[in-house]
């Protein structure tokens, strides 16, 4: 074989491998060295070792951030599975005008998350929202949104005397306007996902269940579901990367320097971008993107492990 033929599939690959060297792994690496150095805006000042950990452990307002994250998460994961996957179940059947909702859920996902939380932002608007304008017309009574640090669970169980604290009062008002607004630009895509995946599973299963007299919950239950496992998984795993690295909302429906109301908007990646470029203290911003990239490659790897087990390919 000839040494050109051996070199010219890497000749190929060359520019993306440049791309992705200068713009994905050097980065990673500069912000490696920087969380373990003193580095602001007048430049490099000296290595510090492990002090910009330290401080972040002992850091009140950053493990805010990180519960503040959590709920984020665990609000918005699991609703952009449910309600992607019974939408895709609904445009997949003998649904009238389906392709029109087709178009009509797709429509956030190629909207600018600027654009979106702009439009969010005089739905929630407390004053002269039309939210609030449907809350008042059915007898109820008008909600801050946006501006409620209160938590949730404490707004619903108020009124039965019972006053939850920390984190028992779950996340607040505001910060559940924003999953709302995620969930929302997310569902399109996820719907499109789990889709492919109905569209993927062969139709022979389903006439066997049939012959078998099961209903549609069971056909659900012991075809769909299983065989739908390999979407699941994937959309799973993107919804909880994406959930923790969301900003753009944060940013423009709660914008700075707080963070929201008493900083209950105050997710870890905004937090991460106050310190490195209101305070510009760039180390300890770098040793915040170290954690994250740590727990997110932990979760990453723990979903893979315990998910995969469960996943079914027809």
């Amino acid at each position: 074989m000839r040494t050109g033929s051996r070199v010219s599939p890497y000749l190929y690959i060359l520019p993306a491998l440049i791309i992705v060297i200068c713009f994905r792994t050097i980065p990673i690496l500069a912000s490696f060295t920087a969380s373990f150095s003193d580095y602001d805006i007048g430049g490099f000042h000296g290595f510090v070792g492990f002090s910009n950990y330290e401080r972040m452990f002992t850091d009140a307002r950053f493990w805010n951030s990180v519960t503040n994250t959590v709920f984020f998460v665990l609000g918005v994961v699991p609703a952009g599975i449910m309600i992607p996957l019974t939408l895709a179940m609904l445009l997949r059947g003998e649904l009238k005008g389906k392709t029109v909702f087709r178009t009509i859920y797709f429509l956030p996902v190629v909207t600018s998350a600027v654009a979106v939380s702009v439009v969010w932002t005089w739905l929630f608007k407390p004053e002269a929202g039309p939210i609030n304008g449907v809350i008042v017309a059915l007898g109820g009574d008008p909600l801050m949104w946006l501006r409620e640090p209160r938590g949730i669970f404490e707004m619903m169980l108020s009124p039965l005397g019972i006053q939850p604290k920390g984190i028992f009062a779950g996340p607040s008002l505001a910060l559940v306007s924003l999953m709302i607004v995620s969930v929302w630009k997310s569902i399109g895509y996820n719907t499109v996902l789990f889709l492919a995946g109905l569209e993927n599973i062969p139709n022979n299963y389903y006439e066997a269940a049939k012959l078998d007299g099961a209903g549609k919950w069971g056909t659900f239950r012991h075809v769909t579901w299983p065989l739908l496992s390999p979407t699941t998984f994937y959309v799973l795993i993107m919804s909880t990367i994406a959930s923790f690295k969301t900003f753009a909302l944060v940013y423009v429906m709660t914008p700075p320097p707080g963070g929201g109301p008493l900083g209950t908007t105050n997710v870890i990646v905004f937090y991460l971008f106050q310190k490195a470029f209101d305070r510009f203290d760039i180390g300890y911003a770098s040793a915040i993107s170290v954690f994250l990239f740590i727990v997110l490659l932990g979760l990453t790897i723990t979903q893979r492990r315990v998910g995969e087990r469960r996943v079914h390919y027809s």
